[in-house]
């Protein structure tokens, strides 16, 4: 009973502090620019997170459409031009995009480049909206917005 009680303890903490998702981010930018020095770069990373949130001065979120672009082609080394509907889904969990529990529904359609980039791009979009405001503790781009509260 006490097991089941810290476990909860602690997946609610996890929860709470959007940990999932401050690791997944750092995992996915790390695995993205792959650095000479990798634990250097991570705390680099986190000292620039924890800077924007300070300041309010809006973090770099890493893509762009260069980014959007190589990311796709490493999901499709063949090359057919198409992913399927399960890579666009985790793409889009890596990148912060998505939630665990956000239901995406799969019309059967094949995930071309062009709609991968519209639909990071908009969702990017959408974030960084959402996080725009009078005051400097409410204005951080995506990247803020899932790692600081």
């Amino acid at each position: 009973m006490e097991t089941s009680n810290r476990e909860l303890q602690a997946a609610e903490y996890l929860e709470r502090h959007r940990i999932k998702e401050l690791v997944s981010y750092l995992t996915s930018a790390l695995l993205f620019f792959r650095p000479e020095k990798p634990r250097e770069y991570l705390i680099s990373l986190l000292e620039r997170l924890r800077i924007a949130k300070v300041t309010g001065v809006a973090f770099p979120f890493f893509m762009d459409n260069s980014n959007i672009v190589a990311m796709f082609e490493m999901m499709d080394p063949s090359g057919r031009g198409t992913i399927s509907f399960v890579q666009y889904k985790e793409a889009l969990k890596t990148l912060g995009l998505c939630t665990e529990d956000e239901d995406l529904k799969d019309d059967g359609h094949i995930i071309t480049l062009d709609k991968f980039k519209e639909e990071v791009n908009k969702r990017m979009k959408e974030i960084c909206e959402k996080t725009k405001g009078k005051d400097s503790e409410s204005y951080q781009t995506a990247a803020g917005l899932l790692l600081l509260h």
